[in-house]
């Protein structure tokens, strides 16, 4: 079959964008539809404060709109979902947040759930979407790094602190664990080994719902 779906990096960082395409190298296969990413360069560095949520939503638009005609799917690759209301409002085909991907894999695999946050106001807006989905009761816990991208984008810098953030959810009651931000991608496998429970990566949980909403419809 062919198609094609898009994930939408709504910072400006490279490197984020190299981690997104390398967490979803599992879900590429011949015959599949292609996964590309797009980074944006007019997108801010990080989507950290309500600001930056807020800063992404034009790029992101201005993304749907220039890749809609050969687009089948679109995946908005940051756990803070930003504009994914009005991403649905821009085009037809099918759009998908990561937090909201993650969150539905997440109560698939245990009664509770615990996220780690990238920032203090990751934390608020999960809040939101998890009341928007009404699964606020499901939470365990959920608990910030506060670090930049660079940092956290480091193969080593804040594996040590993830792992044990991840312990700490469990000890809390979170029967999985949701890495809350695009950029810890290449830390799930590391911090799933220390806290003996499932860690669910956003991206890999948008790109396994968006290949199974393609691959029905064909």
């Amino acid at each position: 079959m062919t198609g094609r779906i898009l994930f939408i990096n709504p910072n400006s960082n490279q490197r984020c964008g190299a981690g997104i395409a390398a967490a979803l190298d599992p879900f590429r296969a011949e015959g599949f539809p292609t996964l590309d990413v797009a980074t944006l360069p007019d997108g801010p560095p990080a989507i950290v404060a309500w600001s930056d949520w807020y800063a992404a939503a034009g790029p992101i638009l201005d993304t749907i709109r220039r890749e809609d005609n050969r687009t089948d799917l679109f995946v908005i690759a940051c756990a803070s979902d930003p504009a994914l209301p009005a991403a649905r409002e821009t085009t037809r085909r099918p759009v998908i947040g990561t937090f909201a991907a993650a969150v539905a894999q997440a109560l698939t695999l245990a009664e509770r759930f615990g996220v780690i946050a990238l920032a203090s106001a990751s934390i608020e807006r999960h809040a939101l979407a998890l009341r928007q989905m009404g699964t606020e009761a499901r939470l365990a816990a959920e608990i910030a790094m506060n670090v930049d991208m660079d940092t956290l984008l480091d193969p080593q810098a804040t594996r040590a602190a993830m792992q044990q953030t991840a312990r700490e959810l469990v000890g809390r009651g979170a029967q999985t664990v949701i890495l809350g931000c695009a950029g810890m991608a290449h830390h799930r496998a590391a911090v799933e080994d220390a806290a003996g429970v499932p860690v669910v990566e956003p991206c890999q949980a948008a790109a396994g719902l968006a290949l199974a909403r393609l691959l029905q419809s064909r």
